[in-house]
């Protein structure tokens, strides 16, 4: 986002919409990952590594078969996917260049989440940071490299970019692939298709995944009121989501360590060790969330200046930070306690509080302020609103405890 940033406006818009379209992509990989993680978890909890194992190998089958479909309708349809959001023409122009190029490498993607998820759920989150932290120097290498034309390379712009991603995954699966074939790693490729169990793991997934597809819709929707203020508002959120990244992402970690945690226990038998777990999870997410909260609250123009010079694209970008900063608690409770509700297979409730939320606390009243002409920084007022309901539901259904009785 900072290279892409120099090129243009537009081009730092049409990326931070794809990561909009690669929401709703994730529904399919939510389809199989989540499930999966779920019942991978209660494997390792139940010492059955083999089961577990095999269920990976089917999972690898199943997202190869389904990224193929999501790349043929992403390269062929990403112009119609930037033109239905309102976006303007350059903005248009940029994205199609992009997203076109992404989609060739989905499949690299969708395994890549599949083999972090599993790992995870798995206990084995060590392994994925260092794979993570190469991949980053590789992809950031290659940005410069290709964005600019550096070493002998032509200046690429945009599509350089898109190479330089679809590279950096190339390494992780190749990476994850050699750790899972270490005689000492928590999981392996197992050559055993388990229809049954591919169906468990389906049976957990589809209703997150609906839920994930549904909220994903109302993202776009939400996006696009802001797309309809102009390039510069949807830059600045754009530019203000990915700097906010900074503290939600101790968030997702400890999500995930929630997840993993809670499953592996009620897999043991263990329901209150698994309940204080995500509770101790819980804390320090909204510890780190809360204080880095309080950095983009104090210094937001700093931060956004490293992304674009554009006056109206930092000024956008720094209200929502001030506002998002003000949500960093809640954000963590709802991060953490939705996880740990998944990990434990209850993703029927998760899906009923964030589709009502989402749409009912969200998208309705922010399309309402946009036609009764408010500026875009009610819409943010509104998003965090949403935030802090959201997270309040969540804390009072994880304290009832009903969920830990969840069968798989």
């Amino acid at each position: 986002m900072l290279m892409v940033g120099v090129i243009s406006t537009a081009a730092l818009a049409a990326v931070g919409l794809s990561m909009q379209f690669m929401m709703v992509i994730n529904v399919l990989m939510t389809l199989y990952v989540i499930g999966g993680n779920a019942l991978i978890s209660r494997f390792i909890g139940q010492r059955r590594k083999k089961r577990a194992s095999s269920l990976l190998f089917t999972l690898v089958l199943f997202a190869v078969f389904l990224s193929f479909f999501v790349s043929i309708g992403g390269y062929y349809g990403s112009e119609w996917l930037y033109s239905i959001m309102g976006s303007e023409a350059d903005v248009v122009e940029q994205g199609s260049i992009y997203f076109e190029i992404l989609s060739l490498g989905l499949v690299l993607i969708f395994i890549d989440n599949l083999l972090y998820n599993a790992l995870s759920a798995a206990g084995d989150t060590k392994s994925s940071l260092y794979i993570k932290l190469v991949s980053a120097f590789i992809n950031a290498g290659l940005n410069y490299i290709l964005i600019f034309g550096h070493f002998g390379f032509d200046a690429m712009g945009i599509a350089g970019a898109a190479y330089a991603t679809i590279i950096a995954y190339l390494f992780n699966v190749i990476a994850y692939y050699i750790l899972i074939k270490k005689l000492n790693a928590k999981l392996d490729f197992l050559p055993i298709i388990r229809v049954k169990d591919l169906i468990r793991t389906l049976k957990v997934g589809w209703s997150a995944a609906l839920d994930r597809g549904i909220s994903s819709l109302s993202f776009l929707l939400f996006v696009s009121i802001i797309t309809a203020y102009g390039t510069a508002e949807l830059a600045g959120y754009q530019v203000g989501l990915r700097i906010e990244g900074i503290a939600f992402m101790p968030g997702f970690g400890f999500a995930i360590a929630a997840m993993a945690l809670v499953g592996q226990n009620i897999g043991a038998k263990e329901l209150n060790k698994a309940y204080n777990l995500g509770v101790i999870s819980g804390r320090i997410a909204y510890t780190f969330m809360g204080s880095v909260g309080i950095i983009l609250i104090v210094f937001p123009e700093f931060l956004v200046t490293f992304f674009t010079q554009d006056k109206l694209t930092i000024a956008v970008a720094s209200q929502y930070l001030i506002l998002v900063g003000l949500a960093q608690i809640p954000l963590a409770i709802m991060f953490v306690y939705s996880a740990a509700l998944r990990g434990a297979g209850a993703t029927k409730i998760t899906m009923y509080v964030n589709v009502g939320s989402l749409w009912f606390l969200r998208v309705v009243p922010s399309y309402i302020a946009f036609e009764l002409g408010y500026e875009v920084i009610a819409i943010f007022i509104i998003m965090n609103v949403e935030t802090l309901i959201k997270g309040i539901i969540f804390w009072y259904i994880y304290q009832k405890r009903n969920w830990l009785t969840t069968k798989i």
